[in-house]
């Protein structure tokens, strides 16, 4: 049986969130692979709207295992949090499973991630300043804590006492803060640790046991291929792998098990923090785009940058990924508009590129290359069959795959679960 991974095929905020939702109704387990609470899926179900951070989508449906895996970084308070708010809903967090190997996101990463921010003035990054880095710094230099370390306090305390005497000598001497007290984070961490205690497990083995049943698993990832550590527009990005090779690790499952690959794009290209963005609008298109689009991040509220959809960076992202087909999403942002571009190519001096470089410099000087087409100044919103959408937009559609050379299979009108266009099943 089938293991799909679905990945963000932009800079993240690609609307993951409720195609996972929509997705999670056929399979039988929904495993989130990487990032932390920086990254958030907004899902709408008869009109109402959950926010989730570290959760996986399918939490919404009761008979979904729902996993947060091992490569996923935990603050605990914020998952905590998120629990008691989808109880308090009437949502059964009786599916939910966490890996024990997933590291933790101390009080001392969010405090170094905004101090290191700041320190780098107009290089700085756009961090939402969560301590997300930090973890996965401390996990590579082996210094980190794990959800399983909760559960033996002197592990706990000797490594975590280890940890601060290097933290705290950054904090103190370096930016004048008087930094952590061991016995305070151990306190309050035991407490998470107890709350949480009942979720726990060796998720990878509850995964290979499921694939071994025939189960069908979705994997999905936070943020976007771009934003990947490696394969990203380095050093604007995450410091996580959300491309499909990342659920391998991130699951703890061996790459032959994965059989498609399922990638998510908007209608156009968004973008959150800092970094280069070729086909960025700042002109009333854009700000047309950001309004109608409601172009604010889930989790810190930021308003997103706006601009058209750039061909060749889907095109680069459906080859890191070896996409199978993607998903399109707020395709009815676009109904109002006059004429709608795509860019084919960056022209950096005198030499146009017609594939995607994630060389920041390149990016940051070029000028995109259009393909201009008419609007299709319909309402789609309403459309449930693909023959009912307008001549224009199927044309706009035609084109995009054409580009980027592989099938869109499902496209959204809206954020809710009946507001999508199925034109070929995925699950």
């Amino acid at each position: 049986m089938p293991a799909i991974v679905l990945v963000g095929a932009q800079w993240g905020d690609e609307g993951k969130g409720k195609v996972t939702d929509m997705l999670a109704e056929g399979v039988d387990l929904v495993v989130r692979y990487q990032g932390g609470s920086n990254a958030g899926h907004t899902v709408v179900v008869d009109n109402e709207e959950y926010k989730l951070h570290l959760i996986p989508s399918g939490i919404l449906y009761e008979d979904k295992i729902c996993i947060i895996g091992d490569d996923v970084v935990i603050d605990p308070a914020t998952l905590i949090k998120e629990i008691e708010n989808l109880k308090a809903r009437g949502v059964s967090l009786s599916n939910l499973r966490i890996s024990g190997n997933a590291h933790l996101v101390m009080p001392y990463h969010k405090t170094l991630d905004q101090y290191e921010e700041g320190l780098k003035g107009k290089h700085k990054l756009g961090t939402t300043g969560r301590g997300i880095g930090p973890a996965y710094v401390d996990k590579m230099a082996r210094t980190g804590l794990r959800v399983s370390d909760l559960f033996d306090r002197e592990e706990f305390e000797g490594r975590l006492g280890h940890s601060l005497k290097y933290k705290n000598l950054i904090l103190r001497e370096i930016f004048k803060d008087k930094g952590f007290e061991a016995d305070a984070i151990c306190d309050e961490y035991f407490a998470y640790g107890q709350a949480i205690k009942q979720y726990v497990g060796d998720t990878s083995l509850i995964i290979h046991n499921a694939l071994r049943e025939e189960k069908i698993i979705l994997f999905e990832g936070a943020q976007g291929t771009l934003l990947d550590v490696t394969h990203g527009t380095y050093p604007y990005v995450t410091s996580s792998h959300p491309v499909a090779g990342g659920a391998c690790v991130g699951a703890g499952i061996g790459p032959t098990k994965i059989d498609r690959v399922l990638g998510i794009t908007k209608a156009y290209t968004t973008r959150v923090g800092e970094g280069p963005f070729p086909t960025e609008l700042q002109d009333e298109i854009g700000a047309h785009i950001q309004k109608k689009g409601g172009e604010f991040g889930t989790t810190t509220g930021r308003p997103r940058r706006c601009g058209w959809l750039d061909a060749l960076l889907l095109r680069y992202s459906v080859r890191i990924n070896g996409m199978s087909a993607l998903a399109m999403t707020k395709l009815d942002v676009l109904d109002e508009l006059d004429t709608i571009k795509i860019c084919v190519g960056y022209k950096v001096g005198k030499e146009t590129i017609t594939e995607f470089t994630t060389d920041f410099r390149k990016l940051r000087e070029c000028a995109p290359v259009y393909e201009e087409m008419p609007g299709w100044k319909e309402d789609t919103s309403g459309v449930k069959d693909y023959r009912d959408l307008p001549q224009g937009a199927k044309e706009y559609i035609k084109n995009i795959e054409r580009i980027i050379k592989a099938p869109i299979s499902i496209i959204s009108v809206g954020p809710r679960r009946a507001q999508t266009v199925i034109l070929r099943k995925f699950v």
